[in-house]
C-alpha cells in the first residue's frame, strides 16, 4: 500500500488517522489505555535498515527503484501524535492516539501501533478488573510467564498487569527490566524431591538475634508432636519445608497441597513456623493450589488460630493464605460470594491470556486527508468512523465524577465549566442532551512532534494513575453484572459534519 501511495504521488499528502476501539472488553463498560511508552519508543527508532530495504527490493522485484530510495529516507520526524495519558480509563470511539503526518508514513505505522496498543490495553484492563474483583486489600501476584503467548507476550503481560494493579510478578526478567517487585513460592517438585528427613543435608539455622546455631529439625519435630493431629503428616513434605525454611527463614511460605492440605501440609507448615519463631524469624504463610479454595482457606485459618492460641503466638492469626490454581475473574467473584480467608492471589493463565476476550479490537482509520474529513461507512453502525481531527474532553459533575466524554472538532471552542453544551449520540438522532459540566478535563495532549515532546510518567506513576482513574468512575460503570454504558458524545457541529458527509458519500438508491 505504501508503494501504491508513492507510485501515485499521494505519499506526502497530509493525513490524520485515529486509533481507537469499538467495544469495551470482557463484557464491561471501561478499558484502560496502555502501551503509549512502547509506542513512543517505536517512533523514536523507526528507520529502515539497508538489510530490510534489500529484502523488500527482493520481495517487490517490479517496483520502481525510486521507491526504495524513498524508503531509505523515511523516519518519524514529520509525524505528530496526540494521545490520552497512559493509564487513562477509556471508552469506545474515543481516539487513544491521533496520528498526523505524510499519508504513506502514517500508514506504515499502523500495524505496529495497533500491536503495541491492543494487547497492552487489553491485559492492563484485565488486571484492573481482577483487582476490582479481589478487592483493594488483597495482595495480587502475576504468575503468567509459563502460560503466556511466547516470551514477548510474557514480558508485556508482566509490565501491564503491574500497571493495572497487581503487586508483583513471578517473572524475574520483568522485575529486572521494569523495576517490578518479584514474588513466588516453591513448586510441588521441590516437595516431591524429598522422601524423608534423611534427604535433608543440613539441620541447623542461625538464630536471627544471637547468631547461635539451632537444630531447626529437632525443634520442628518437637512442635509437630505437640500439635493435635488426626493423621500423620508426610515426612518428605516435612523435610522439604524444613529445607526451604533453612534457605529462606525470613520468607518461608509453603505450598501445602502436595499430599493433603489439612492433614499434612498445614500441620507440617505450622511445626516449621513455630520452630522458626523460636529462632527469631516470622513465617509468611501457605499457598493453596488445588481443591475447594473457599473451604480450604477457612479451615486453614481455623488451624492457624488454634495454633496461635495453643502456643501463645498472636501473629499466627494473621498468617498469609495464598491461592492459585487457574483463578479467573469469575472465581474471584464466586469466592467473595462464598466467603474465604485468602489474603493473596497468584494468577496466571486466565490473566495473561485474557481468556475472557482474546483481543481488544483496536482499529486505525483515516479520518482526514489534505484537510478534508474522510469517512468509512458500514451497515454496522459501530464500524462507521467519525470524520475529521478531533480532541476529547471529559465532562465532570458537581462532585467531580465523569458524566461523559465529548468529541470536539479541532479548532472549535472547547466545552467550559458552567457552560451549556449540546451532547449528541454520533449516530442516533434522538439521543441528545444539554450538559452543564462543573469541570472539564482535556484528554488529548501532544506527545510526539518529530521527537518526544516531554518525559512520560514512570510505570509506578502510571500504576497510581490507573487506580485513581478507576476510582473516579461511578460504581454502576464498573460493576460486573450489567454495567451501565458510559456515554461518548459529539458536539452539534461534529454531528452535522458526520451526517452531511454520510449523505454525500453514501450511494443514493433509485427504486422503481
Amino acid at each position: 500500500m505504501a508503494y501504491a501511495y508513492w507510485k501515485l504521488n499521494k505519499h506526502e499528502e497530509p493525513a490524520v488517522f485515529d486509533l481507537y476501539f469499538r467495544k469495551c472488553p470482557f463484557g464491561g463498560e471501561f478499558a484502560v489505555f496502555a502501551g503509549l511508552q512502547a509506542a513512543v519508543e517505536f517512533l523514536s527508532s523507526y528507520k529502515f535498515s539497508q538489510d530490510e530495504i534489500a529484502y523488500l527490493r527482493h520481495s517487490l522485484p517490479h517496483a520502481d527503484p525510486g521507491f526504495f530510495s524513498w524508503l531509505d529516507s523515511v523516519d518519524c520526524s514529520g509525524i505528530k501524535v496526540f494521545a490520552l495519558r497512559e493509564g487513562s480509563v477509556c471508552f469506545p470511539q474515543v481516539p487513544l492516539l491521533r496520528v498526523e503526518g505524510p499519508l504513506a508514513i502514517c500508514q506504515l505505522l499502523e500495524t505496529t501501533l495497533l500491536n503495541l496498543i491492543n494487547y497492552s490495553s487489553l491485559v492492563c484492563t484485565n488486571a484492573a478488573r481482577y483487582r476490582l474483583a479481589a478487592g483493594a486489600t488483597k495482595r495480587m501476584l502475576e504468575f503468567g510467564l509459563r502460560r503466556a503467548q511466547g516470551p514477548d507476550g510474557a514480558m508485556t503481560a508482566s509490565r501491564y498487569c503491574y500497571m493495572g494493579g497487581f503487586d508483583a510478578t513471578s517473572n524475574v526478567k520483568a522485575g529486572q527490566m521494569f523495576d517490578i517487585a518479584i514474588a513466588g513460592t516453591h513448586a510441588h517438585a521441590f516437595v516431591c524431591s524429598f522422601s524423608g528427613l534423611d534427604d535433608l543435608k543440613s539441620h541447623v539455622i542461625k538464630h536471627a538475634e544471637t547468631g547461635d546455631l539451632v537444630d531447626l529439625v529437632a525443634l520442628a519435630r518437637s512442635y509437630r508432636e505437640k500439635l493435635h493431629l488426626s493423621a500423620t503428616p508426610n515426612d518428605g513434605e516435612f523435610a522439604a519445608f524444613l529445607g526451604y525454611a533453612i534457605c529462606f527463614p525470613d520468607a518461608f511460605l509453603a505450598l501445602v497441597d502436595t499430599y493433603n492440605t489439612l492433614k499434612s501440609g498445614v500441620p507440617n507448615f505450622l511445626a516449621v513456623a513455630l520452630a522458626l519463631r523460636d529462632c527469631g524469624y516470622a513465617a509468611k504463610g501457605v499457598r493453596l493450589d488445588s481443591g475447594d479454595i473457599a473451604y480450604l482457606s477457612k479451615e486453614t485459618r481455623k488451624l492457624f488460630c488454634a495454633a496461635a492460641e495453643q502456643f501463645s503466638e498472636p501473629s499466627f492469626h494473621n498468617l498469609a493464605i495464598a491461592a492459585s490454581n487457574e483463578i479467573s475473574e469469575a472465581t474471584l467473584l464466586s469466592l467473595n460470594q462464598q466467603g474465604h480467608e485468602v489474603t493473596t492471589f497468584g494468577i496466571g493463565t486466565h490473566l495473561v491470556t485474557c481468556a475472557g476476550q482474546t483481543a481488544l479490537g483496536c482499529v486505525y482509520k483515516l479520518v482526514e486527508l489534505n484537510g478534508i474529513p474522510r469517512l468509512k461507512l458500514s451497515q454496522d453502525l459501530s464500524k462507521v468512523t467519525i470524520p475529521g481531527r478531533k480532541e476529547a474532553f471529559r465532562l465532570l459533575d458537581s462532585v467531580g465524577m465523569p458524566i461523559l466524554d465529548l468529541l470536539v472538532p479541532v479548532g472549535d471552542a472547547p466545552p467550559s465549566p458552567g457552560g451549556r453544551q449540546m451532547c449528541r449520540h454520533p449516530f442516533l438522532e434522538t439521543k441528545r442532551a444539554i450538559v452543564v459540566p462543573s469541570g472539564v478535563v482535556p484528554l488529548h495532549t501532544l506527545v510526539w512532534d518529530g521527537h518526544l515532546v516531554s518525559c512520560l510518567p514512570t510505570l509506578e506513576e502510571t500504576r497510581t494513575f490507573v487506580k485513581s482513574e478507576i476510582g473516579s468512575l461511578r460504581e454502576d460503570h464498573i460493576r460486573f453484572l450489567n454495567p451501565t454504558p458510559y456515554k461518548v458524545s459529539v458536539t452539534q457541529s461534529l454531528y452535522e459534519s458526520l451526517h452531511n458527509l454520510w449523505f454525500s458519500e453514501a450511494p443514493l438508491e433509485e427504486i422503481k
